[in-house]
């Protein structure tokens, strides 16, 4: 090994991938206006008990892209003005991650594949094996668990039965984002 990749794997920090709609704001279909953005209760409470120890990580999947509800350049004006209203709270948004493609798209980055997740790893060396993926869809779930991440499906959204969902079991099960980052700062896993 050279010292490079000592030093990659000593500076590895773990990440908390969060989806975005239906876990930290209420479910919208093909939300793209700012204005709409309203917090699940506990979502806020939940993201402030997080601190340094983890990264967070927003990835989710933006179809609407794709089937010309709205354009990339939206999504990532949305996700500023989300995570300006977040900072107004103290919680900094390590990174934001957004598949554009359809559902009938054979990307690499659309969740239930583990795309988006591999490439923030990469780019923000992510401890994979101390890092969690919480999400309100099985194509949340299932993503974590390709990436080899502990997951928790939240009740909050689709509570895993979306359209087209798969049969798939999470790690945990928590009532919302509040009870998901308990679970996981308290160390419920161990």
């Amino acid at each position: 090994m050279i010292i490079e990749d000592l030093l990659e794997i000593e500076n590895k920090r773990p990440a908390i991938f969060l989806d975005r709609d239906g876990v930290i704001i209420f479910e919208k279909e093909f939300l793209a206006d700012p204005g709409e953005i309203e917090f699940i209760p506990g979502s806020l409470d939940g993201l402030r008990m997080i601190g340094d120890e983890f990264m967070l990580i927003v990835i989710s999947n933006q179809s609407g892209v794709a089937r010309g509800y709205f354009k990339e350049s939206d999504v990532l004006e949305f996700n500023k003005t989300l995570g300006e209203l977040l900072a107004e709270y103290g919680i900094s948004v390590t990174a934001w991650y957004f598949c554009p493609h359809g559902p009938d798209s054979s990307c690499a980055c659309r969740k239930p594949s583990p795309g988006m997740i591999l490439q923030a790893s990469s780019q923000f060396y992510v401890d994979l094996e101390r890092s969690w993926m919480v999400g309100d869809k099985s194509s949340d779930i299932a993503a974590g668990r390709a990436a080899g991440l502990k997951t928790i499906l939240v009740r909050t959204g689709y509570t895993g039965r979306e359209p087209g969902g798969i049969d798939i079991i999470p790690d945990f099960i928590a009532d919302n984002l509040y009870n998901a980052v308990e679970l996981i700062i308290k160390g419920a896993w161990k």
